[in-house]
């Protein structure tokens, strides 16, 4: 009996040994994680931060001319929603491993395949996806290894890393089909039963001036759903830029058959927006001449009339619209000329 106690004692901590749970604890070098949106792919860097501790970083922790996880413990990962391009090479959709090379002059960043390895000790060269080389620059003291986008604009921007008094930048961008990809999977969803959902896939287009097949099947499926002023004149717009004259004429007869003075005008505004101000000065006329005794008949008026330099008749104009104003939005819309033209500004710019 005793025996037999004795080799249960012996497996039940053979047992224990092999399921003990080890606590959490804080690490030296903590864990981050960068994300920032461009267009619409998410763009993820999860890394853990070293700190300098007063050591030398470049050419001592991290030597020169070998393979550096980019930060410490695990794999930096750098993970990616849709397909990108880096240094204007391609990477695919994913999540990679991040490593680097440093050299005196000039950075090769890695992205690998294998992207839940412990640090770089593991890494083969086989596996990646992509290499490209960068420059380094000088960079005010950073004591904790930090990653930042910076840079940013509608379809890019630069990933940072900076550590100690150093930066290595890359620039990462994302392409026009990328984000028409994404539109096109987003109207798969409950937004292609709506009206508003497919005309601003169909608007984003035509701003962008890219997939205009894919615009004009949006808008009329966005007509189909509800028929408005708002999509018909989209419709007009991106029939005007497939160069279909006739097409574009009718669908804008058709939008004004269902405007109110407040659309008409508001469409006005958004082509002084995009700089198409020929455009919105004949809006503007078509406004004054449909509903002459509206508040937005003479705002118009009084944006034709500043155009022209007559900034007299054109503050008589927005004086006007605001007895007229039979709304708060027209009478805010009227006060706010009335205020610029006693500042003497133009109020078309």
């Amino acid at each position: 009996m005793k025996r037999i106690s004795i080799v249960i004692l012996a497996i039940v901590l053979a047992l224990g040994a092999s399921s003990r749970a080890d606590l959490v604890l804080p690490d030296v070098s903590q864990l981050a994680v960068t994300e920032q949106r461009v267009g619409l792919t998410d763009i993820k860097i999860t890394y853990h931060r070293p700190l300098v501790n007063g050591r030398k970083i470049w050419g001592g922790l991290v030597p020169l001319g070998e393979v550096w996880r980019a930060g410490a413990n695990e794999n930096t990962t750098f993970e990616v929603s849709d397909p990108i391009s880096v240094e204007g090479q391609p990477l695919a959709k994913g999540t990679y491993g991040l490593h680097m090379i440093p050299t005196a002059d000039s950075w090769t960043v890695i992205f690998s395949k294998m992207a839940t390895a412990w640090g770089s000790f593991t890494y083969n060269q086989a596996e990646d996806a992509l290499r490209v080389t960068v420059k380094p620059r000088p960079n005010e003291m950073e004591e904790a290894l930090e990653y930042a986008f910076e840079d940013l604009k509608p379809d890019s921007a630069t990933a940072t890393l900076k550590w100690e008094k150093l930066a290595v930048p890359f620039k990462v961008a994302i392409s026009d089909e990328t984000i028409v990809a994404n539109i096109r999977g987003q109207m798969r969803g409950r937004g292609q039963y709506e009206w508003q959902a497919p005309n601003q896939a169909a608007d984003f287009c035509l701003t962008h001036k890219i997939a205009l097949d894919d615009a004009l099947k949006w808008v009329n499926l966005s007509i189909q759903n509800e028929e408005r002023f708002e999509n018909l004149t989209t419709k007009a717009d991106v029939l005007k830029a497939m160069n279909k004259p006739d097409e574009a004429k009718k669908a804008w007869e058709q939008a004004l058959a269902k405007t109110t003075p407040q659309q008409l005008y508001f469409y006005g505004r958004r082509l002084q927006t995009e700089k198409r101000d020929a455009e919105a000065m004949e809006i503007f006329k078509d406004v004054a001449k449909r509903y002459p005794e509206t508040a937005f008949g003479h705002l118009s008026n009084a944006r034709i009339k500043s155009a022209a330099g007559d900034f007299a008749g054109a503050a008589e104009d927005a004086k006007k619209a605001q007895a007229a104003a039979i709304s708060d939005p027209q009478k805010t819309a009227s006060k706010g000329l009335i205020d610029r033209r006693q500042a003497r500004q133009d109020i078309n710019k």
